[in-house]
């Protein structure tokens, strides 16, 4: 039988995550994800989706050391990013530069200090973009702060305030890994024709870019902005499932419960911004939005997603909306290259088959 789009066929034994969407539970190398997310730094689940466990403090430290040598863009890549077009997306920015970036060093097998300049450089690469759309000049990495800190302090030149580190530090936890998704795949699907980890990387970005994938926090935003206020929220809403369009923010291909990312994320929300108009809106269109899908898809068990509170999260620490993305790839770049080393371990070739359903002349056996 033909799974189209190989819907619930496995294609590999892996022991980076496990999703149950049933009831929502995912789990990071034996963890609750949620918990990782409360209770460790990004550095810290770097370390155990890589290695498999939680570091100590001494390998903590060393991994940030390594995140932090790694951070400067070299001039090559400078003069790449300079020569490209001023409107191009960013995403295409960072395919673009990830891309440049596979030099003679990344040959196979990918190896764990790949996987951290990979990381490294994604959050330089964006802010270094992002600026000079701006008309700003781009700001180099401060060696004082951590890996998200740094993220933020490039993007404005300024010290964030520790409510926005971790806002934004709990949501890149969050997305560092989710299975096998269309971009992991696509990583190992390349990985697995023994490529190096630039290109695995590379593929999985293009894969990202694409709006039914890495989209959906923008999408959210602007239905947010569109309601505008509470009053407008049900005929909104109503008016869209009417029309039998979709709902951003709400179901996922793999959660048939509460996405546990989402509640997470809503447990940040309400933490960091308890007197905000936006958050208070965006639960307002919550409650109603699940009210109405159980209204007009009953049965079909339509939760928020975690793309729903990221742009409630994300919009509280004032990240533009065409960041999101970006940033939800430079903290998946983490569980690619998990995969992408996991994939090498014991590599075969991805190869399935299609299924021809054209015409045929007239053929005669060979």
């Amino acid at each position: 039988m033909i799974q189209h789009g190989l819907k619930g066929v496995i294609a590999a034994e892996t022991a980076i995550s496990y999703i149950n969407g049933e009831k929502g539970h995912l789990v990071y190398r034996g963890y609750a994800a949620k918990e990782i997310a409360i209770h460790h730094s990004f550095v810290e689940a770097a370390y155990l989706l890589w290695h498999g466990k939680l570091p100590s403090s001494e390998e903590a430290n060393q991994l940030d050391q390594q995140l932090k040598k790694h951070r400067e863009l070299p001039s090559y890549i400078e003069t790449i990013i300079d020569q490209l077009p001023i409107n191009m997306e960013l995403m295409g920015v960072l395919r673009t530069v990830i891309s440049a970036m596979g030099d003679a060093s990344y040959q196979w097998k990918p190896t764990i200090d790949q996987a951290i300049k990979l990381t490294a450089i994604m959050p330089t690469v964006i802010a270094y973009w992002q600026r000079k759309r701006d008309g700003l000049e781009p700001i180099k990495p401060n060696q004082e702060y951590g890996h998200v800190e740094n993220y933020l302090y490039m993007l404005t030149g300024e010290k964030p305030s520790d409510v926005h580190v971790k806002t934004l530090e709990t949501y890149m936890v969050l997305t560092l890994e989710h299975g096998m998704n269309a971009s992991t795949f696509s990583a190992r699907v390349t990985a697995s024709t023994e490529s190096d980890m630039v290109s695995a990387i590379t593929s999985a970005i293009g894969t990202m870019k694409g709006p039914l994938h890495g989209g959906a926090p923008s999408d959210v935003t602007i239905m947010l902005n569109e309601i505008g206020k509470k009053e407008n929220a049900e005929n909104w809403l109503r008016t869209k499932l009417e029309k039998g369009e979709r709902i951003m923010g709400f179901g996922h291909r793999v959660y048939k419960t509460k996405d546990p990312r989402a509640l997470a994320l809503k447990e940040k929300a309400l933490e960091v911004g308890k007197n905000d108009p936006w958050l208070a809106l965006a639960l307002y269109v919550e409650e109603t939005a699940i009210r109405l899908l159980e209204e007009y898809k009953p049965g079909r068990k339509l939760y928020t997603n975690v793309e729903f509170f990221a742009a409630a999260v994300m919009r509280s620490i004032n990240m533009d909306d065409e960041l999101f993305t970006p940033t939800f790839t430079a903290s998946r770049v983490v569980g690619w290259t998990a995969h992408v080393l996991e994939q090498a371990e014991h590599n075969v070739l991805f190869r399935p088959e299609s299924q021809y359903i054209g015409k045929l002349p007239e053929l005669q056996e060979i």
